[in-house]
């Protein structure tokens, strides 16, 4: 952009009609979710007594994506990213609702939730590449970014307020209904994308089936700087740098300030709100360079090293809020230049390689945080 947008430009992508509606399901969808990941990893505890457990429920929701991201960003772009994503919410809604039913209706055991856990990775996997790429459908280039950005403060929104709800309704009436809330939103989501205005697309040319598609995706990416440089700026700070929670579950350990969990809640929702106030301002900046992804992530790193080291509980909380916005602000950014920089035939695949990279980066990354941990407790 030639000049810094308006206040009221902010929000451009709002203008869109389709992208309203994206908004909205995306909304409803990311505070269902982070309901529904709360709650299952409760069932599976209360089922189990076992913390091992737990992880391995969440392996099963999200190892997939190292398996079938890049296969799904073939599918992206050979098919139709709103019928894709109409399959896979549908498969999604179905499975999150057919697990509520088995926990409210008392029958449930732990297998089941390993089966309906892994079958949800698989459907996140192959819904996850279309979707981002499905945003330049509906607002295209111009508004990209912005959408990127208003996108983001949705998923952070949905990390401050779903926890803190489903552990009330956890708490009040079991971990069922806050699953059977998943299942709404998920529909509400699926009635969006089945509301859009199809003819106000964007569409881009589909790619006949061939082989060597995931090859050409790796050595287009391979051969520019805004998209190669990124990802390598992404493996990093997914591998030291969303670890996040490990270094809050050591600051409200007993060796740490001692706040239990009722302080280790607080310090996730710190993280949430700077985390969102970085999206919002992101959707105002006018450009996007690869120096401003580096001075982010040199940023990220400095207040983040503050954390470990914040002599005050105040100091602490301020950093903590420091290091979301600026987190964010590199992820932001780094998505927008990625996507921008791919041409829309290749989009898809090139988003599957942006997805691998932030998978393994965190698969690597929290147990080796973890094991950083063990000579001090």
């Amino acid at each position: 952009m030639s000049r810094p947008p308006a206040w009221r430009d902010m929000f451009a992508s709002f203008r869109v009609f389709n992208f309203r509606l994206s908004f909205v399901g995306a909304l409803f969808n990311s505070i269902g979710g982070w309901m529904a990941r709360i709650a299952i990893d409760w069932l599976v505890f209360e089922l189990t007594s076992n913390v091992t457990a737990v992880g391995l429920t969440v392996a099963l929701q999200f190892a997939p994506m190292l398996l079938l991201a890049p296969w799904a960003g073939v599918i992206s772009d050979r098919s139709s990213r709103r019928r894709t994503l109409i399959v896979t919410t549908s498969l999604t809604t179905a499975a999150i609702a057919l697990l509520a039913v088995l926990v409210l209706a008392g029958h449930v055991e732990v297998w089941q939730v390993y089966v309906i856990a892994a079958f949800t990775g698989v459907t996140a996997s192959i819904d996850a590449p279309s979707r981002s790429a499905f945003i330049s459908e509906v607002v295209g280039t111009d508004r990209l970014r912005n959408a990127i950005s208003l996108n983001a403060m949705t998923f952070h929104f949905g990390g401050l307020i779903g926890p803190a709800v489903s552990g009330i309704l956890i708490a009040l009436v079991g971990s069922g209904w806050s699953i059977a809330v998943n299942a709404v939103t998920s529909a509400v989501s699926l009635a969006m994308l089945c509301c859009m205005r199809r003819s106000e697309l964007r569409p881009v040319e589909r790619q006949e089936r061939a082989t060597g598609q995931i090859r050409e995706a790796i050595g287009y990416a391979a051969a520019k700087p805004t998209i190669v440089w990124p990802l390598i700026l992404l493996l990093f700070v997914a591998v030291f740098g969303m670890q996040l929670p490990v270094l809050l579950t050591a600051a409200a350990s007993p060796a740490g300030y001692g706040t239990g969990s009722a302080g280790y809640g607080l310090y996730s929702s710190v993280a949430a709100i700077g985390a969102f106030v970085g999206a919002f301002f992101s959707a105002g900046r006018s450009f996007v360079r690869l120096r401003s992804l580096v001075a982010a992530v040199v940023f990220y790193g400095l207040v983040t090293a503050f954390i470990g080291v914040a002599p005050a509980s105040a100091l602490f909380l301020a950093a903590i809020v420091g290091a979301g916005a600026t987190r964010v602000t590199f992820m932001v950014s780094a998505d927008a230049m990625v996507q921008l920089s791919a041409r829309a035939s290749i989009r898809g695949r090139v988003v599957s390689l942006w997805l691998v990279v932030f998978s393994a980066g965190q698969a690597i990354g929290g147990p080796l945080m973890g094991w950083s941990r063990r000579p001090s407790e």
